[in-house]
C-alpha cells in the first residue's frame, strides 16, 4: 500500500463529481477532485503531511474568486494556480461564485521527501507557506499527473513521482546544491556536532543549530557533514533514533508504541516505517529474530 495521507477538514457548499481519483505511491499520493460549488462554498483543512494544493481549471461567473488564508498569509486567483502548505499548518478556503473546480492534492511524507532531496534542501523552505501561485510553467506537470490519477493502466511509478518531485521542486524554487565540498569537517566540529546529535536525536534539530556548532553557513555544514559521514544530517539524526530504539527492543518491557514515543518518532506507524526502511524489517521481527541474543 503507498503512502496514505492524514487529512482532517470541515467543508461545505461542495459535492464530488465523478468520485476521487487516487495515485498513490511510494511517500507520496495525489489526489483528482472534480467539484461543484455553491455560490459560497469553503471550509478549514489541516493536513499532517506537507502537500501541493493545485487548482488546475475552474468554471463560473466572471467575477469568480478563490481565497486562501494560511498563517496570517491570504491570496486570491481566479485561474490555475499552485500553493504549498507544511505539514501542521491549518488553510482556510473560501470560494465565490465559482461553479466546479477542478484540482490536485498532492501529499508528501516528509520522511521521504528528505530521502529523495537530502541535503539539496534547507528544512526552513518546507516550513514556509506559499500560497495561490500563478505558476504557468508548472501546470503543464500537474495536467500530465492528473491524467496519471484518472488513467486505468497508469505507467511506472517513476514517472508519478518524477513529475510530483518536479512541481514541488519547481514550486519552492529550490535552487541546485554548491559544487560538492570534497573537505569534511575538523575533527573538532565533527565531534561536536556527532554529541549533539546523539544527545538530542529525539527531537527536532534545526540546521541552525548544527551548522553553528560548527561555525559554518547551513549550505556549507550540509556538504561538510556528509563528506565526513557519508550520509546527511537528517538521516545521522534518524539512525541515532533507531540506535536507541533498538536498544529499548533488546530490553524489553516496553511496548513497540512506547519506544516510538521514547525515541522522537511520530507514532508506531512512523517509527515502523522508519526502521523498516533502513533495516529492512519490522520492529517487532526484529526483537523477535534477537530474543535469544
Amino acid at each position: 500500500m503507498g503512502f496514505q495521507p492524514r487529512m482532517h477538514n470541515r467543508i461545505e457548499g461542495f459535492s464530488v463529481l465523478g468520485g476521487l481519483r487516487r495515485l498513490s505511491f511510494d511517500g507520496m499520493t495525489a489526489d483528482l477532485w472534480d467539484v461543484a460549488c455553491a455560490s459560497e462554498a469553503g471550509g478549514y483543512y489541516l493536513g499532517e503531511d506537507p502537500r501541493l494544493f493545485i487548482v488546475l481549471s475552474a468554471t463560473g461567473a466572471k467575477a469568480r474568486s478563490l481565497r486562501l488564508l494560511a498563517q496570517g498569509l491570504q491570496a486570491a486567483e481566479a485561474g490555475p494556480s499552485a500553493s504549498y502548505v507544511p505539514g501542521g499548518l491549518g488553510l482556510w478556503g473560501e470560494m465565490r461564485e465559482v461553479a466546479t473546480l477542478r484540482h490536485l492534492d498532492l501529499h508528501i511524507s516528509l520522511d521521504a521527501l528528505t530521502a529523495r532531496l537530502g541535503d539539496a534542501v534547507d528544512p526552513d523552505a518546507l516550513m514556509a507557506p506559499r500560497l495561490m501561485q500563478p505558476a504557468p510553467e508548472l501546470m503543464p506537470l500537474a495536467g500530465l499527473l492528473a491524467a496519471e490519477c484518472e488513467t486505468k493502466t497508469p505507467l511506472l511509478s517513476l514517472y508519478a513521482e518524477s513529475l510530483a518531485l518536479a512541481l514541488l521542486i519547481g514550486l519552492l524554487r529550490l535552487p541546485a546544491p554548491p559544487l560538492s565540498v570534497k573537505a569534511g569537517l575538523a575533527p573538532w566540529a565533527l565531534r561536536r556536532v556527532v554529541d549533539f546529535i546523539e544527545a538530542h536525536c529525539t527531537r527536532t534539530i534545526r540546521l541552525e543549530e548544527l551548522s553553528g556548532l560548527a561555525g559554518l553557513s547551513s549550505s556549507h555544514f550540509c556538504h561538510a557533514f556528509k563528506a565526513s559521514t557519508g550520509m546527511g544530517a537528517h538521516r545521522f539524526q534518524m539512525e541515532a533514533r533507531l540506535v536507541r530504539a533498538k536498544a529499548l527492543l533488546r530490553a524489553g518491557g516496553l511496548s513497540i508504541s512506547e519506544i516510538a514515543a521514547d525515541t522522537g518518532f511520530a507514532d508506531q506507524a512512523h517509527f515502523t516505517r522508519a526502521f523498516r526502511r533502513m533495516l529492512g524489517t519490522t520492529p517487532a521481527r526484529w526483537a523477535r529474530m534477537r530474543a535469544g541474543d
